[in-house]
């Protein structure tokens, strides 16, 4: 939700373009990919607090903090995510 969350502000702000309304775009990559979406829950707001300060990104953190709560592996382009104390696996580009 997180992920999700981010994509709707960053669209309505004018920062992000989808191919389609982001509902289909959601619909559409969550099938495609396989990806389970996971619910933010108290849980995880409180591990966010727990976390050192590396990145100043909020969904970015709570990204972190549901991979740490629920022992889940982060796939990541993002270099300061990978700083945290969590399992990453590098989603750079080459």
């Amino acid at each position: 939700m997180a992920t999700l969350w981010e994509v709707v502000i960053k669209m309505s702000l004018g920062k992000l373009k989808l191919p389609d309304p982001a509902e289909i775009f959601w619909q559409r990559q969550t099938r495609d990919s396989g990806m389970a979406v996971l619910a933010i829950r108290p849980e995880h707001v409180l591990e966010v607090a727990a976390l050192p300060h590396i990145h100043r990104d909020p969904f970015d953190r709570m990204l972190v903090a549901q991979a740490r709560v629920e022992r889940l592996t982060l796939a990541t382009a993002d270099r300061n995510m990978r700083a945290y104390p969590v399992a990453t696996l590098s989603a750079e580009t080459p």
